[in-house]
Formats: structure tokens, sequence, C-alpha cells
């Protein structure tokens, strides 16, 4: 959604000899945890699509984002302000400025009135490049050559802080194994709410509630999906997954509306009654970023009336964003496995139910002995 008050004023910073202490004091305060990020476009490209997989790169995310859109264009310009305002990031510093094109140089101008960004260009020359001047001509802006500003008011301070400690102890690519994954791939059908509908709290009836995740775990699933897509919908979806043990079918039912970010609450649609109804379920510290990712990409790309977190056919992609965050189901013992080792069976449980209702008639079927 539009930032709703003026966006602070542009800073540009003029490096005339550049100084490689420019470039190490933006590039040392980048710390997206507290609110900073230091881009620097990658050479040899102009494109504006490119300056924004920079972008995403420099969030931490992978460049690309999964599957089809309209005109083949990736909204990645619209993830990256999704991210940006859910993280949030404040500050932006943008180094080699000065080969900005005209359009690059609107599209971070546009991205600064979307978020509210603090926005500092560093121009590695003594003067403004006609390109840059041409685009800051309708932008609240300052220009500077000081060094010691630039480094005290626009760049940030340096953060000094230990690594993450997610899994010292254990290999890098293992597998994170949730129960709350189980019903993910479920075949019941709810379907969304045509009629406005304000659905109760959660009330457990027909199955028990997914095990809240210790603090570690959500910390350890919060950084492997924020790693694994750029795309805040399925990100979302499967962190929603988690905290409501929803299937496919239940998360594609969830508008924008159904998100009450004040309220910490997701409404799931279920007016058949296949499991436990409409219902609203609180949304857990960890899980809140995710969501408002997805609701600002979701108003930015398509509006009010579409899914917030995944449609019915998006579940190859979902799959793969959680596979790629190595997250996944339990999974069948070896001698019960259908699939070659090391690919992950969503639908174990779903046998197992199925194996248990044959055998009901199996033994109700079976003669008593004389």
């Amino acid at each position: 959604m539009p930032f709703t008050v003026p966006p602070p004023s542009v800073t540009v910073v003029l490096d005339r000899h550049d100084d490689v202490l420019h470039t190490h004091t933006a590039l040392a305060a980048h710390h997206p945890p507290s609110g900073r990020i230091t881009l620097h476009p990658g050479p040899g490209t102009t494109s504006e699509t490119g300056l924004a997989h920079d972008l995403l790169a420099a969030l931490g995310k992978p460049p690309l984002l999964p599957g089809r859109f309209p005109a083949g264009r990736q909204p990645a310009w619209e993830a990256a302000a999704a991210w940006m305002t859910a993280l949030p990031i404040t500050r932006l510093t943008v180094l080699r400025a000065h080969r900005l094109t005209a359009r690059r140089a609107m599209r971070l101008l546009q991205l600064q009135a979307l978020t509210g960004i603090h926005l500092t260009l560093v121009c590695h020359r003594p003067l403004l490049p006609a390109a840059l001047h041409q685009a800051l001509r309708t932008a609240d802006y300052s220009v500077t050559a000081d060094i010691e500003a630039a480094r005290r008011h626009y760049y940030g301070t340096p953060t000094a802080e230990p690594p993450p400690a997610d899994e010292p102890a254990a290999p890098a690519g293992r597998w994170l194994t949730l129960p709350a994954l189980d019903r993910l791939i479920s075949c019941d059908s709810p379907r969304p709410c045509a009629a406005p509908c304000t659905p109760p709290p959660i009330i457990w009836r027909h199955r028990p509630p997914p095990v809240p995740l210790t603090a570690l775990t959500a910390q350890r699933v919060a950084r492997r999906l924020h790693a694994a897509t750029a795309h805040p919908r399925p990100a979302a979806a499967v962190a929603a997954a988690l905290f409501t043990g929803g299937s496919l079918q239940q998360l594609a039912t969830v508008r924008p509306c159904d998100y009450d970010d004040a309220a910490a609450t997701l409404a799931l649609h279920d007016r058949a009654r296949y499991t436990d109804g409409c219902a609203a379920h609180p949304v857990p510290p960890w899980a809140g970023i995710f969501l408002r990712a997805a609701a600002c990409f979701t108003r930015l790309v398509s509006g009010e009336d579409q899914e917030l977190l995944a449609a019915p056919g998006d579940r190859r992609h979902l799959l793969r964003v959680a596979e790629t965050a190595r997250l996944r189901p339990p999974q069948p013992p070896a001698a019960r496995r259908q699939g070659p080792v090391g690919r992950v069976e969503w639908d174990w449980r779903e046998r197992q139910e199925a194996e248990r209702y044959e055998a009901v008639p199996a033994r109700r079927a079976k003669p008593s002995r004389p």
C-alpha cells in the first residue's frame, strides 16, 4: 500500500574522487535486521528488472520469482517493496548511482514514495550526472560532498554482532520435519465465502491444533523461508500452514481482508464445514512478517479480490518453496516409501488414513470362529 505521509528527501552524496572509503563505509552499514540496505548494482546492465533483482539479492532473497505472471513480467519491484515494507527497511543506500539511467532512478524514487524509506544515492563523480538530474527534477533532494556527514547521517553505523546460531552442530542442508505440514495437500475442498464473513476464533473440534513451534524452531523456519524465495505469497502460505495446519484448499480461501495485522489474526474459510468451519487463527509473531509482505504484494499486483496466499493451482510452487527451505512433513519408514530415497513424500498421512479406512470393512467382513 502507498506510504501515507510525504517521504523524506533524497540525499545525493558526491564522492568526487571515487574514494574507496565511501564504498567500504556504505557496505559495512548494510544490515537488514537494523533496517539498512546497501545496494551495489551489478555492472553491465541497464534494465529496470535487473536493478530490482539486485535489490532482492541485497535483501537476502533469490533474485527470481517462481510462477507465471501476466505479460511475462516478473513483479520484482512489487516484491522488493513488499519485503521492504514488512521487514521493515528504513534506509536504502545505492552505490554507483552515477551509472543509473533516468528510468532506473525513477524506479528508485517510486520505491521511496511507496515505502517511505530514506534514500541515499552515492555518485562517485564530482558532478550530478544528467540522467540522475533529470530524474530528480520533481523530487525533494539535497546534495552533500562531506564524507563525515555521509558516514554519520546517511550510510548508518556498522553493526558488530555475532553470526546467527541456526544449526551450528548440524549440516546446513538438514531437514526440519514439521507435523503441521501433514495436511498441506489434503483433499478437502473449502471455498471462499462470497458474502462478507467475520469468522469467530478457531475452536478445534475435529482435529488437534498444530503444536506451536519452539522459539528456536520458529527462528530457523523464518530464516529458511526468507532465503528460499523472493515471492511473498508462497513464503506466507507455508508459514500459515505451520500455525493453522491448513490444507492448500483452505489457504486458497484467504483474501487480503482476511488478514488483520493489528489483531494478529488470519481467517480461513470453510463454509461447508469440512474441518472446523470459517475461523480466525492467531498469527504468531515470527509469521507476521511473511503475511504483511504477502498483503502488501497482493495489493500492489492484483488487488483486494485476489488470493492472499495461494491459488488452487499453486501446489507445485508451494511444495517447491517448502522443499527449498528444507521443510517437510513426517516421512514414511524406509519399508513404506513409494518413491526414491531423498524425495519428499507429502501424502504419507493421507495414505495412512486411507489404509485405516480400508482395513475397517475388512475386519468387519472377517467371519467369526465357531
